[in-house]
C-alpha cells in the first residue's frame, strides 16, 4: 500500500497586551524565529510527520519570556485568497493626519466658516465613516455655522458642496506625491497579482480621491488591474460590510477565500462582518485601538528587511484554525 504524507505543523503566534486596561488588548504579531523537531509514526499506512514548533517572538528587538495563543496549521502550498482587499486610508497611505485632515481645514478656511479641526478631534472624528457623515455629525453637535443653511435638504447639498472642494484639495497633495505609500504596500499588491490573486480597493472616501492614491502612487500599471469600491457606492458606511460585501459578489469570489488589510477597528469589524479574514496594519490614528478580533495585527507589511508579512502569510491565514 503506497502510504501518503501529512504535515502538522504546530506554532505559536504571539500578541503583547496590556493588562491594565481589561477592555482594550493592543495586539502585535511579530517576526517568528522558529526552532523546529520532527516526529514520525505510521498510522493505517499513512505516515505522519508532526513537526513541533518552538517559537520565539521578537518585538522592538526584545524577545518576550512567554507567548499566548496556538496555531494548528494543515500545510498546503496550492491554497490563495481569492481576493486580497485593502482599505485605503491608512492603509495603503496614511492619508489622514497630513491629507484628509489639512484638505478638511482648508475647504473649511476657503469658505470662511470658523471651523478647525485639530490632530486629537480629527482623531475622534474618525470614528464616524465617510467624510460627509463625519462633518453632518460634527455640525450636528456643536452647531453649524452662521453660513449654513438651514432646511435639512440644503444642508445635505451644502456638506456635499464643502466635500466636493475637499476632495479637490486631497486629490493636488496626491498628484504632488507629497503623501508617499506605506512601506510594503507596493511588493504586496505585485505579490498578489504575479499569482493571479483578485486586487481590490475598499474605502469610505470619495471614489475620485481614492482613485487619484491608486493611479499617482501605484502606477498606471497596477491601477488598470485593481477594482475600487468607494464612497457612496454603498448605501452604509464601514462597519458596515455592505462595501466587502459588494466587492466579493462583483469579484465573483467567496467572502470566506478573501484577506482584508484594514487599519481602523470600524473597517475590522465590516471585514469581520463580511465573513473575511482581517489583518491590521495600525496607522498613526489607530494605534491604540482595540483589535482583539483581527486575524493578525502588524504596525506596516514592511518590505524586506524589515518585512512584516507577505503575500505567503495572507495564504496561510486560510490555512490555519487558531486555538486560544
Amino acid at each position: 500500500m503506497a502510504s501518503t504524507t501529512i504535515s502538522l505543523s504546530l506554532a505559536t503566534i504571539s500578541y503583547s497586551s496590556t493588562p491594565s486596561n481589561s477592555h482594550k488588548r493592543a495586539s502585535s504579531i511579530a517576526t517568528l524565529k522558529l526552532h523546529e523537531r520532527t516526529l514520525s509514526s505510521s498510522i493505517l499506512g499513512k505516515s505522519l510527520n508532526i513537526e513541533k514548533t518552538t517559537p520565539r517572538l521578537i518585538i522592538g528587538g526584545r524577545s518576550p519570556s512567554s507567548a499566548a495563543g496556538v496555531t494548528c496549521l494543515a500545510s498546503s502550498s496550492s491554497t490563495l485568497p481569492s481576493a486580497l482587499l485593502f482599505d485605503c486610508d491608512g492603509v495603503l497611505v496614511d492619508t489622514e493626519k497630513d491629507g484628509h485632515r489639512i484638505s478638511f481645514n482648508d475647504t473649511f478656511n476657503e469658505r470662511e466658516l470658523g471651523v478647525t479641526w485639530d490632530v486629537d478631534l480629527y482623531g475622534e472624528l474618525l470614528k464616524i465613516g465617510g467624510g460627509k457623515e463625519r462633518m453632518t455629525a460634527y455640525f450636528n453637535k456643536t452647531g453649524w455655522p452662521d453660513k449654513a443653511p438651514k432646511s435639512e435638504e440644503e444642508r445635505k447639498e451644502f456638506i456635499a458642496s464643502l466635500h466636493k472642494r475637499k476632495t479637490e484639495l486631497f486629490m493636488a497633495l496626491i498628484e504632488k506625491k507629497l503623501l508617499p505609500l506605506r512601506p510594503g504596500v507596493a511588493k504586496l499588491i505585485d505579490q498578489a497579482l504575479a499569482d493571479g490573486v483578485k486586487v481590490a480597493v475598499c474605502s469610505t472616501s470619495n471614489e475620485k480621491a481614492v482613485s487619484a492614491i491608486v493611479q499617482f502612487l501605484l502606477g498606471a500599471e497596477r491601477a488598470e488591474k485593481i477594482k475600487i469600491f468607494a464612497g457612496d457606492v454603498v448605501p452604509r458606511k464601514k462597519p458596515d460590510p455592505a462595501i466587502y460585501t459588494l466587492a466579493a459578489t462583483t469579484l465573483g469570489v467567496d467572502p470566506s477565500s478573501c484577506v482584508v488589510v484594514e487599519d481602523s477597528a470600524i473597517g475590522l469589524a465590516a471585514a469581520k462582518a463580511a465573513g473575511m479574514k482581517c489583518i491590521v496594519t495600525k496607522s498613526g490614528y489607530t494605534s491604540s485601538e482595540d483589535f482583539l478580533n483581527a486575524d493578525a495585527v502588524f504596525d506596516f507589511i514592511g518590505d524586506p528587511p524589515e518585512e512584516r508579512f507577505d503575500l505567503a502569510f495572507c495564504r496561510s491565514l486560510l490555512e490555519k484554525q487558531y486555538v486560544s
